[in-house]
């Protein structure tokens, strides 16, 4: 399967800040000892599930299942960098429509940054390029990529806005030891 990392499918990007000193977050941990119920707290009711595994070769994952927009996502994101203030995973994700299912790329980065007064600004950006898989499943439907791309975007970008508060205060209660 071939990416096309020339092509943006849809991109967003939001941040909360959370009362927590940088020094006491460590984003790559919360991640990988996320338990399911507070990963569904995170964004009801799009997230459906969360678990962690690993590749063949031993790299981290966070497999994700969530409702974006119409399409049920399955995000296999494989660590390329897992660090406290900073993650970068990487998914080839199967998304599930009336259509059928197809696969799309996204990056997704988690990003921690002091701010003055030992509080945390917590960002979650995620980048989705088209695969060639997805272009020959749009063409197949006679959807144009400018179409396919602004659902996305519409819909990517609302479930971000949602789940970005979210994980802020739960990696802020992660921090602080609390549940």
């Amino acid at each position: 399967m071939k990416i096309l990392l020339d092509q943006i499918l849809s991109q967003s990007a939001f941040s909360s800040d959370i009362d927590v000193a940088i020094d006491k977050i460590d984003i790559a941990d919360w991640l990988f000892n996320l338990p399911e119920a507070e990963y569904q707290r995170c964004c009801p009711p799009d997230h459906i599930s969360a678990g962690t595994t690993s590749t063949d070769d031993g790299r981290r994952m966070s497999i994700n299942v969530e409702q974006i927009g119409a399409g049920l996502v399955i995000q296999h994101y494989v660590a390329e960098e897992a660090t406290p203030t900073y993650c970068r995973m990487n998914s080839i994700s199967d998304v599930f429509t009336a259509s059928g299912r197809t696969q799309v790329n996204v990056i997704w980065e988690l990003i921690a940054e002091p701010l003055e007064g030992g509080r945390t600004r917590y960002t979650n950006r995620v980048t989705c390029h088209p695969t060639d898989a997805f272009m020959a499943f749009i063409a197949e439907h006679g959807q144009p990529f400018e179409q396919a791309a602004a659902a996305r975007q519409a819909a990517g970008g609302d479930h971000n806005s949602r789940e970005t508060p979210l994980f802020a205060a739960s990696i802020a209660r992660k921090a602080l030891g609390k549940k």
